[in-house]
């Protein structure tokens, strides 16, 4: 930013100082050849150094007029820069203007009606050896008074499918450069011919992504898995909730199409990857499966989906929780058999805050951070890892989410249902007691500065218990 304002200023000074320069030299050749200027042939020839002085006087002129009007007082008024195009048309006719007012002021004499009439087939010469040349000018023109797109929007230009971000408009052509980093110049003649899609920077512009399932998937499940998968996905705007609907039902499959919004469009390629993952991922964790053709081969649909562990590792998994350090071995590998495997991927939300839930997770591989509303934003106030577990208020006493918690990266969770649990509780139900003072504890633990009384403790576990007891329905 210092070194753009630093030379910012360096232009300014040279551009005075070449300024009052050829002013100085127009006055000094006006004192020492003004009488040779009086007539003659001569006297024509001395006045062509001294129109060129003054048509360099005025061009810089007409540069100072220039930035005046549309560096200054247009960006002040309209809020934005002024277009190129029209900064140098503004320039062409000023200059073309100030130069016939010198000339004819040097060369009163000279007829320049009857110059330029002389000069018409050399015009008409010109004008068709330039045709291609002033067709991108007024096509620059007309794009420039239409203005469909601007200086960052995304477009895609004719059958050729040019696509990416426009980086500027000049009076020949419109410079694009592609999501493969690439310039292209699609000439303005050519664009005025075309058709352009434009997705304006500023405007929330959506997007399809497709995919199938298989028939015997449940099309009210699935609309709700995919789009909780996709609404949080970085770059989707919070401001319109994605749209999954049937868009066919095709020969061995139901045909989807997911309509979302961008925050910003110029990445959509990347968003639309990162949506295909979610809906992967959001998929294999719910059951669903996607679609295969079917028309020689058979797909057996009721094959129960294997476990993402085997029941001897999710037992040992569980028996390291302390929760559930008052089951025997056999009630562990009860709860084990019962016990679902979900994966998310980076970036996913497991849990919302305030959300009903009656189900508690243990991580099995991978990360969890657990976040808080905070004025800033969410504020992670934990991080958990293989063994650390959450959620178990929900699953005991059926309270609310309390946090939000997020995947890190690739994480795989074991989920422990209501259900499971109540079987549990049904055949031993003094298990319910141990697993209230076990909680307790761990409550205990987690309040950071507290001083509380065992009569307080002893209390709050009584209250646990009524609450374990009342969810589960036990006397």
């Amino acid at each position: 930013m210092a070194a753009s304002q630093s030379n910012k200023q360096t232009r300014v000074v040279a551009f005075v100082f070449a300024t009052l320069l050829v002013a100085l030299l127009v006055y000094l050749y006006a004192k020492l050849f003004g009488q040779q200027m009086g007539g003659g042939e001569l006297a024509k020839f001395a006045k062509i150094p001294f129109v060129a002085l003054w048509a360099l006087l005025a061009y810089l002129g007409i540069r100072f007029l220039n930035a005046a009007i549309f560096d200054f007082a247009f960006r002040l008024r309209r809020g934005y820069e002024a277009p190129t195009l029209v900064r140098n048309i503004f320039t062409l006719i000023a200059f073309t203007a100030l130069f016939v007012v010198i000339f004819k002021i040097q060369y009163p004499e000279v007829n320049l009606g009857a110059l330029f009439t002389t000069s018409a087939i050399f015009g008409v010469i010109i004008g068709l050896a330039l045709q291609d040349t002033l067709g991108n000018f007024f096509a620059g023109i007309s794009l420039h008074a239409d203005r469909p797109f601007q200086v960052g929007d995304v477009i895609v230009v004719g059958q050729q499918k040019y696509t990416g971000v426009v980086e500027s408009i000049s009076w020949r052509a419109i410079k694009i450069r592609t999501f493969q980093n690439h310039i292209v110049l699609v000439s303005n003649s050519l664009a005025a011919r075309e058709a352009i899609e434009v997705a304006p920077r500023d405007n929330l512009n959506a997007r399809l992504v497709f995919f199938s399932t298989i028939y015997t998937d449940s099309p009210a499940k699935t609309i709700h898995v995919v789009r909780e998968a996709v609404r949080d996905a970085d770059n989707v705007s919070d401001k319109i909730t994605p749209i999954v609907r049937i868009r066919g039902l095709g020969d061995s499959s139901t045909d989807w199409e997911i309509k979302y919004w961008l925050d910003d469009y110029a990445k959509y390629n990347d968003t639309d990857a990162l949506v295909r993952q979610r809906v992967w991922y959001a998929l294999r964790r719910n059951g669903l499966t996607f679609a295969f053709p079917t028309r020689t081969v058979y797909l057996e649909r009721n094959i129960p989906v294997r476990p993402v562990t085997a029941e001897d590792q999710i037992a040992d998994r569980l028996s390291a929780v302390d929760i559930f350090s008052p089951l025997s071995p056999d009630e562990l590998r009860q709860l084990a058999k019962a016990t679902a495997g979900h994966v998310f991927a980076p970036g996913e939300t497991l849990i919302r805050a305030g959300e009903e839930g009656s189900s508690m997770f243990v991580v099995h591989s991978g990360r969890v951070a657990v976040q808080v509303a905070d004025r800033a934003g969410p504020r992670t106030v934990a991080v958990l890892s293989e063994g650390n577990f959450f959620g178990e208020m929900a699953l005991f006493t059926g309270e609310p989410r309390t946090a939000n918690v997020v995947a890190m990266e690739e994480t795989e969770v074991l989920e422990i249902g209501h259900q499971a649990m109540k079987h549990i509780f049904d055949t031993n139900p003094s298990l319910a007691e141990a697993i209230s003072w076990t909680i307790a504890e761990r409550q205990a633990d987690l309040a950071k500065g507290s001083a509380e009384s065992p009569q307080t403790s002893l209390h709050e576990t009584a209250g646990l218990l009524a609450s374990i007891k009342r969810f589960f329905g036990l006397h």
